[in-house]
């Protein structure tokens, strides 16, 4: 369904300038309290969407905080079974580490060399 960003004012407006010059006045069955009853329940309904947002965001904040809280239990558990047991150990790979033997050898990347300036 495809409508103007601010469908709502513009109604707010037309409803303001109908009441104005006759509000008795109709649109073969629409009237202006019609239109402003569709208005303000289109309100009410943007009114509970920016509230579930406001939840929706404070939700999250509170997820990304408890995520990072585990993620620093996580890296210290891994630390110290690494210090008591080794990184190359069965029980640091069992806690998710990366055993020593198991990592990829690092690649010297060779140097690029400078492109030829063009005339």
């Amino acid at each position: 369904m495809s409508y103007p960003f601010d469908s709502v004012d513009q109604a707010k407006d037309v409803v303001q300038g109908w009441k104005t010059f006759d509000a008795a006045f109709k649109v073969g069955e629409l009237t202006c309290a019609a239109l402003e009853s569709e208005v303000n329940e289109a309100l009410g309904l943007q009114d509970q969407i920016d509230a579930l947002e406001k939840q929706l965001t404070d939700l999250r904040n509170r997820r990304d905080t408890k995520a990072a809280s585990i993620w620093e239990m996580v890296k210290r558990v891994r630390s110290t079974v690494k210090g008591l047991f080794g990184d190359n150990s069965s029980q640091y790979e069992l806690v998710g580490g990366t055993r020593l033997s198991e990592r990829k050898k690092p690649v010297k990347k060779t140097p690029t060399a400078p492109a030829a300036p063009t005339s």
